[in-house]
C-alpha cells in the first residue's frame, strides 16, 4: 500500500543518506523502521528478531563469529 507522509526535509537527508550506504531505497528503510516499531510496542520484538542475522556472508557460523569478536581461538 502507498502513502503520503510529510516529512522534514533534514530527515529526508538523513534516511538517503543512510539508504545509500546500506544500498537499500528510501523506502525500504521506512518499511524496516515501521516493523521495528510495530514490533517494538506490541512486545513481539524478541520473537521478530529471532534469526535475523540468518544469512549474512559477513556473519557465517553464529559461534565462530562470537568467538572470532572475543579474541577466542576455535
Amino acid at each position: 500500500m502507498r502513502f503520503l507522509a510529510d516529512i522534514p526535509d533534514a530527515d529526508v537527508e538523513w534516511l538517503d543518506t543512510l539508504a545509500a550506504q546500506q544500498g537499500v531505497s528510501r523506502a525500504e528503510l521506512v518499511r524496516r523502521a515501521v516493523a521495528a516499531y510495530r514490533a517494538d510496542v506490541s512486545g513481539d520484538a524478541i520473537d521478530n528478531a529471532f534469526g535475523i542475522w540468518r544469512g549474512r556472508p559477513d556473519i557465517g557460523d553464529g559461534l565462530k563469529y562470537q568467538r572470532r569478536l572475543r579474541g577466542k581461538r576455535e
